[in-house]
């Protein structure tokens, strides 16, 4: 079934995707945990993702580019705050430069990835973005991240 909802929450500055999975919680949080399968759907079909460094200690670290059709690669980075696998996954999210060095002019994003599995074995996973400001809600919701985001986690089901 994938995607269930997508909701934007202007005054509580936050974007919050649910999906829902025919698959039991580990198999879903593997996702994200397996870097090499986290770069098939992290980025949208257009953009897949390459994921440089995984990390997903708290204190550690993720950071990956995708690659564009018109051979551009933009760079994003992670910095991991909680774990506590395989239900919750927290972290600092931000666009970096083409070293992966945090682009300090871009806003930054905490992310909570929390995991739920129902009586029959499937999963839903709630994706919940919390911006800095409004304006910083507005920049990336503009340059496509919503509908970037609705895409990369509709090719989970396929994965999975």
């Amino acid at each position: 079934m994938t995607i269930t909802s997508v909701d934007k929450d202007l005054k509580a500055l936050t974007m919050t995707i649910t999906a829902q999975f025919n698959a039991p919680i580990e198999r879903v949080w593997e996702m994200w945990e397996n870097p090499r399968l986290l770069e098939r759907w992290w980025g949208p079909p257009t953009y897949p993702a390459t994921v440089v460094d995984h990390d997903l200690s708290p204190g550690g670290g993720v950071s990956y580019f995708m690659t564009g059709p018109e051979g551009d690669g933009p760079h994003g980075w992670w910095r991991i705050v909680a774990v506590d696998a395989p239900r919750r996954l927290e972290f600092e999210s931000g666009l970096a430069d083409d070293l992966g060095e945090p682009k300090i002019d871009m806003p930054t994003m905490m992310v909570r990835v929390d995991f739920d599995e129902g009586a029959g074995g499937d999963t839903r996973m709630v994706i919940v973005t919390a911006f800095p400001s409004l304006e910083a809600m507005e920049q990336m919701l503009s340059m496509g991240m919503e509908e970037g985001s609705r895409s990369a986690v509709a090719q989970i089901d396929d994965i999975l």
